[in-house]
């Protein structure tokens, strides 16, 4: 009796001790982020002061100077490019990695895990290291400069990870559920629109999720392979570091703005992101 006891004693405080560790740990991740927000309402002398004055006046000129209030280029454009590179490319993932995460779990072809492993591997490649053939080709292609030329990329870039991600999610969807469907007559692609993709919601959810994200925040090749007219936000935010010096001010104000599109995603999806990568954890 006494040594369950001491066992329910001791429970409660290994679960308080985990739960004050990861407080710790998310105050620690969360940081750096208010202290960049808190920076971004502060004047560029008060910003600039070290060490960091925290009582200082606040003000929107750091959010003034970046919407174009002082002459400056408008960040709009580079928005807009973002928003389109990134929301297509993750919509053209979604449609691709499906009925391939489908071959690859539910009607599975002939080694499926070497597959699966092949797509891993092209992650592995350095980024810089298929730089210059892509350039090259954009450049004899007259692609360079161009939006769609980065939604074919960020949709190639993302795409291995997704029917990895999705291979994983579908492998939980009950064969039996598709089987009654095939026998009432319904084909593959109503097949995946109405069963697969409903019941394995939370995954793609999350899948998309995580392809936004790359894409938003790619910078190299956006900044290789565009100039003015396809821009994207992360190009248009290195634009304020100059041989002037750096405006510590507008480059916070810039990166908040930058942020929030994905912080809004995360926080909207964030109940079927957990969902999603929860998927197949528990067997």
């Amino acid at each position: 009796m006494s040594g369950n006891a001491v066992r329910v004693r001791r429970a409660p405080r290994k679960g308080a001790g985990l739960g004050l560790v990861a407080w710790l740990a998310g105050i620690v991740f969360f940081l750096p982020v208010a202290w960049m927000a808190l920076t971004s309402f502060h004047s560029e002398q008060d910003a600039a002061t070290n060490p960091p004055s925290f009582g200082a006046a606040l003000t929107l000129d750091g959010y003034r100077e970046f919407f174009g209030a002082g002459g400056g280029a408008s960040p709009w454009p580079s928005l807009i490019n973002s928003t389109v590179a990134s929301v297509a490319s993750t919509l053209l993932v979604l449609l691709l990695a499906l009925p391939a995460a489908y071959a690859l779990s539910v009607r599975r072809v002939r080694k499926w895990t070497d597959v699966l492993f092949f797509f891993l591997s092209t992650k592995m490649l350095p980024v810089v290291a298929g730089l210059l053939p892509i350039y090259l080709f954009a450049k004899n292609a007259g692609l360079l400069d161009n939006i769609w030329l980065l939604v074919l990329l960020y949709t190639s870039m993302n795409l291995p990870i997704a029917v990895w991600m999705m291979q994983s999610f579908l492998a939980e969807v009950p064969v039996a559920v598709i089987e009654a469907a095939r026998v009432d007559g319904a084909r593959l692609p109503t097949v995946l629109a109405r069963v697969i993709a409903p019941m394995a919601l939370p995954g793609i959810a999350a899948t998309a999720l995580i392809c936004f994200i790359f894409s938003w925040n790619e910078l190299l090749f956006a900044r290789v392979l565009t100039g003015v007219v396809a821009e994207t936000a992360p190009v248009f935010l290195t634009g304020f570091i100059t041989s002037q010096g750096l405006f510590l001010a507008k480059v916070c104000a810039a990166s908040l703005v930058i942020s929030l599109p994905v912080l809004a995603a995360g926080f909207a999806a964030q109940d079927k992101l957990v969902q999603g990568l929860s998927l197949g954890a528990v067997k």
